[in-house]
């Protein structure tokens, strides 16, 4: 039995008269400012330093100066092996624990590899499993079989309804009118006589028939067919009345007049009587007669003419000389305070204002400064 489900109708859609508003938070929050070109901002010019030659000392090479250090020697006491000339005569663990056997020569032909000859038992086989010893038959039950439904047909009547036919109500309409531009006709109906790459380039020739191909003689199979099915067997038919199509109302006037088989196809297209084309033999060239005069077109509309050598605009090579005096100031003369050459106190044997204290095991020497005395009132 088919359960029928009510169909959703949809409401019928109603326009609101009223005025959309389209403003949105960005437009209420935003506040528009007039935006000014951004000026550039560029750097001071500087006055161009003249480069000159310093014959000054910096710093570095004055408080850093390169000492006069020897290579120290190497302090490695010398190791100078001696191989001992005794004997050594320790006994190994393998030599103590180890206690030589007699080996007993092998017996040709004998081997310990067991026999293959299969050893058959004289007691009789014990074929008790613990399944025979610890399964216990039962009955079996009667098999629940469902008794086969007979198949009653419902006497309500099948709901053939579908949305196609619930929605459509068959309006009528005015057929649509051909807006096709009238067509003048401007070719000919002979035929072409010139010779053309194609004909000339693809000659026809005798294409052979297809071969046919044997197909093997049908051989019906013996026996009977059964032609039933599950289908076949269970549905049961009933009655249903044909469905009428709903078709818009047509607007054609019914008249009794031949059909004038006339299209655009068939007058453009018309049918041209088929003749056998000829053989299309190329025209020979007749060869030239006379001398050749070798003169072209190019050499006789050549005009020549005198070639003007372009000036270089490269300007000379010659070193600019200036009556200015060259200015030789620089920040580092400016600033510079000249300091007292100190000589330093190591290029002394020993240095003034330093006792000898002791040297290490690398040779370098350490020096102790002096303190002075401080005399106690």
């Amino acid at each position: 039995v088919r359960n029928w489900t009510p169909r959703h109708v949809p409401e019928e859609y109603k326009p609101k008269q009223e005025k959309i508003d389209l403003g949105t938070t960005y437009k209420r929050d935003f506040n528009s400012y007039k935006v000014q070109p951004v000026a550039i901002v560029r750097p001071l010019e500087r006055q161009q330093v003249k480069k000159g030659k310093l014959d000054m000392v910096p710093t570095y090479k004055d408080d850093y100066r390169a000492w006069d250090l020897q290579k120290s020697e190497l302090y490695k006491p010398e190791q100078t092996y001696q191989p001992p000339t005794v004997k050594f005569g320790n006994s190994t663990t393998f030599q103590d624990d180890f206690v030589p056997q007699e080996i007993k020569p092998r017996q040709s032909g004998q081997s310990f590899k067991p026999s293959s000859v299969v050893k058959l038992s004289t007691a009789p086989f014990n074929g008790i499993t613990s399944h025979r010893l610890d399964y216990i038959p039962h009955q079996l039950e009667l098999k629940f079989e469902r008794p086969k439904e007979v198949y009653k047909p419902t006497e309500q009547r099948f709901e053939d309804l579908t949305t196609h036919r619930y929605d459509f109500q068959g309006l009528t309409g005015e057929t649509a009118k051909i807006c096709r531009p009238v067509h003048t006709r401007v070719t000919q109906n002979a035929r072409f006589q010139g010779s053309t790459e194609f004909r000339e380039c693809f000659q026809p020739w005798e294409i052979p028939p297809p071969e046919v191909k044997k197909v093997p003689e049908y051989v019906p199979p013996t026996g009977s067919m059964l032609l039933n099915s599950t289908s076949h067997l269970d549905y049961v038919p009933y009655q249903a009345n044909r469905v009428v199509p709903i078709r818009p109302v047509s607007h054609r006037r019914s008249n009794n007049f031949p059909f004038q088989g006339k299209s655009t196809m068939k007058e453009h297209f018309p049918a041209w009587e088929n003749c056998r084309q000829g053989v299309i033999k190329k025209q020979q060239i007749p060869n030239p007669s006379g001398k050749f005069d070798g003169l072209s077109t190019f050499r006789s509309h050549y005009v020549p003419h005198k070639l003007i050598p372009t000036e270089s605009c490269k300007p000379l090579n010659i070193a600019f000389k200036s009556s200015v005096p060259f200015d030789d100031v620089t920040m580092y003369s400016i600033e510079y305070t000249p300091k007292i050459q100190e000589i330093c106190t190591a290029s002394y044997p020993s240095p003034p204002g330093y006792i000898f204290d002791n040297i290490n095991s690398q040779g370098h020497k350490f020096f102790r400064k002096i303190t002075p005395a401080v005399k106690a009132f």
